[in-house]
């Protein structure tokens, strides 16, 4: 980031400090800042989805099998 906060947070919390709702944004920045350090402007767009792949891609394939695995229920009225 920017001012470097979130590192020194993450260090001093250790894996709380990256779990997947803060964790995310953090993602997101490093891998803008990053891209853009390589490939200007457009990189803005392109290092924060590169750095967060994975993590999307998993959470697109584990929501995938939870929904084949579970059986949806009407809500009654």
């Amino acid at each position: 980031m920017v001012f470097g906060i979130y590192q020194h947070l993450v260090d001093f919390a250790g894996s709380g400090a990256t779990v997947p709702l803060t964790g995310f944004g953090n993602l997101l920045a490093k891998g803008a800042i990053q891209g853009v350090s390589e490939n200007g402007l457009l990189g803005a767009f392109i290092g924060g989805t590169k750095a967060a792949a994975a993590g999307i891609a998993a959470a697109i394939f584990f929501g995938y099998i939870a929904s084949l695995v579970s059986k949806p229920k009407i809500k009654k009225q």
